[in-house]
C-alpha cells in the first residue's frame, strides 16, 4: 500500500502507534548503518533511501526526475516491507544475505526479488537489517546500475565490488 504522505514525518504519523515504533526504529537502523551520500526522501509513496540526481544525474530507470532508490520501507496490510534494490541487482549479495538471514533466524527470509516482509515485527532482525544498509555504498550502487545498461552485467560488478 502507498501513501498520500507528502514527508515521511507525515508518513510515521500516519501509522498506529505499535506499527509507527517499529518503522521508527527500523528506519533509524537504516539511517545509522547506511554509508554517507545516500538521502533519504519519500518516493512511490514510500520513505525511500536514494541516490541523490546530483550524485547521478540519469535517475532512476534514465529519469533525471527522480532518484535512484537503494532501500524503501512501508507497511502493507499484513506485514512491513523492506525493499532493497540491491537485493534485486546483486546475486551475490542476495546469497550472502540469505545466508545471514537464516543463520541469524533459524530459517529462510520471506521475500520476493527486492522485497523483504517481515508479518511479525518481533521477529525483525534489527542488527542483520542494518549490516545489509552497510554493504553497498553509493558509488557501488551508481556501477552497479551503470554496468547493467552498458550491458556488462551485475555479476561481474558484484565480484569485484567491495561489499562488506
Amino acid at each position: 500500500m502507498t501513501s498520500a504522505a507528502r514527508t515521511i514525518r507525515e508518513y510515521s504519523e500516519g501509522l498506529e502507534p505499535g506499527r509507527r515504533e517499529v518503522f521508527e526504529r527500523l528506519r533509524a537502523v537504516i539511517a545509522g548503518h547506511l554509508p554517507p551520500g545516500f538521502e533519504e526522501r519519500m518516493s512511490w509513496g514510500m520513505p525511500t533511501w536514494a541516490v541523490p540526481l546530483s550524485r547521478f544525474p540519469a535517475g532512476y530507470l534514465g529519469d533525471p526526475g527522480q532518484p535512484l532508490p537503494l532501500i524503501s520501507l512501508a507497511w502493507q496490510k499484513r506485514h512491513l516491507a523492506l525493499y532493497h534494490m540491491g537485493l534485486y541487482a546483486n546475486p551475490i549479495l542476495l546469497e550472502r544475505f540469505q545466508a545471514a538471514y537464516a543463520s541469524a533466524v533459524g530459517r529462510k527470509p520471506d521475500m520476493g526479488k527486492s522485497c523483504l516482509r517481515f508479518a511479525d515485527a518481533a521477529r525483525i532482525p534489527y542488527g542483520l537489517i542494518g549490516e545489509l544498509a552497510s554493504w553497498i555504498t553509493v558509488e557501488e550502487w551508481i556501477d552497479s546500475v551503470t554496468d547493467a545498461a552498458n550491458g556488462r552485467g551485475l555479476i561481474a560488478a558484484a565480484s569485484a565490488s567491495t561489499v562488506r
